[in-house]
């Protein structure tokens, strides 16, 4: 089956764990329709660039999938139709990285930056 990668980024008002909730349900959506949800990572409330309908901030998501494009459609069809969901990317891909993202990778080096900037 096909891989793909999704970025996906949901209102600023939302809980964490409403917004993680959100990962397991379009995974369920995928799964009842043939795919799998092979990895999924939560980067956080990160501020955007410019508003989004009336948001300045939002919870972004990152999914890796394994799935039919049938799938894939039906769960991007119900994630602009699904009021807390205000953007959605996707991107076929034909391998899935191993390890951490780079949103993920440049969390753990921000520690180092800091301990420099202390001496």
């Amino acid at each position: 089956m096909p891989l793909y990668e999704h970025v996906m980024i949901a209102r600023q008002d939302l809980s964490n764990a409403q917004a993680e909730g959100l990962i397991e349900h379009f995974g369920t959506v995928l799964s009842d329709n043939g795919g799998a949800l092979v990895e999924h990572e939560y980067w956080g409330v990160k501020t955007m660039a410019y508003k989004i309908n009336k948001n300045r901030k939002g919870h972004y998501a990152f999914l890796k999938t394994d799935a039919p494009s049938a799938a894939v459609q039906e769960m991007e069809r119900l994630m602009r139709l699904h009021d807390d969901v205000m953007r959605v990317l996707t991107i076929k891909v034909d391998a899935h990285e191993e390890g951490p993202s780079v949103q993920m990778q440049k969390r753990d080096e921000r520690g180092d930056r800091r301990e420099r900037r202390e001496r």
